[in-house]
């Protein structure tokens, strides 16, 4: 299994926490908050990780390297000060391929700032290893943040950010943060070069009944927040 960790962003939810460090950097219980990203990947069954950095990357780079610590096999996008956001840096990993980086074929995404706890193995498995696009979500009727998403029947048959009408509309899930796509659906979705957001890809695969829907059972953690760090270092601190 390959996975692209989304990792460029500026993290400005977090100042004054993370000042002059690289979010997914951060302390958490005592490590970077990538050391356990990546141990728990390893563990997974992970193999080949593809970073997209930008802001901050060359931190990531120095603490990361090859990945060889957690037996991973790591490379690196670097989108530099001009992000593409989440969809364009995704893009840009998909076209890299074939020039010594980049993603070939069916990949996770994964963003750099999330901790779960789900079996990765079922996620890719939910995608015939790779073949279909998969959106793990996770049943949470506004609790953990606004609902984005309509389970039915295995499918994600609706997806939008920022509905003010969502529990009205039947949206009780939640975007869990691990994925699968693939290049071609990639390609047909995300123009080159521009600037572009995940859900540019996720909400008309939804609409058009091609997006595979996984249900996480476990609460998602993520260090976006102070808040959802607080959260994060009481979950690795219970025994």
């Amino acid at each position: 299994m390959q996975c692209l960790i989304l990792a460029g962003g500026l993290g400005t939810r977090m100042q004054g926490v993370a000042d002059g460090i690289a979010k997914t950097l951060v302390p958490v219980a005592g490590r970077p908050f990538c050391d356990h990203q990546l141990t728990w990947l390893s563990a997974q069954g992970v193999r080949h990780i593809v970073y997209a950095i930008g802001h901050r990357g060359a931190q990531i780079r120095d603490f990361v390297g090859d990945g060889a610590r957690w037996g991973l096999e790591v490379e690196y996008i670097d989108e530099g000060e001009r992000l593409l956001g989440t969809g364009g840096a995704v893009r840009r990993a998909v076209d890299l391929a074939g020039n010594g980086a980049g993603i070939e074929g069916g990949f996770l995404v994964l963003y750099g700032d999330s901790y779960l706890t789900t079996d990765v193995g079922a996620v890719w498995a939910a995608s015939g290893g790779g073949a279909f696009a998969v959106m793990s979500v996770m049943k949470n009727t506004g609790r953990w943040d606004a609902s984005n998403a309509v389970l039915e029947s295995g499918m994600v048959t609706a997806y939008e950010k920022g509905r003010t009408d969502a529990a009205a509309i039947g949206m009780e899930y939640i975007d869990y943060g691990l994925s699968v796509l693939t290049p071609e659906v990639v390609r047909a979705h995300i123009p080159a070069r521009e600037v572009r957001d995940l859900a540019d890809v996720f909400q008309p695969l939804a609409a058009a009944g091609r997006l595979r829907g996984f249900e996480a059972a476990d609460r998602f953690y993520e260090i976006g927040s102070p808040e959802g760090l607080a959260d994060l270092e009481n979950f690795l601190a219970a025994p």
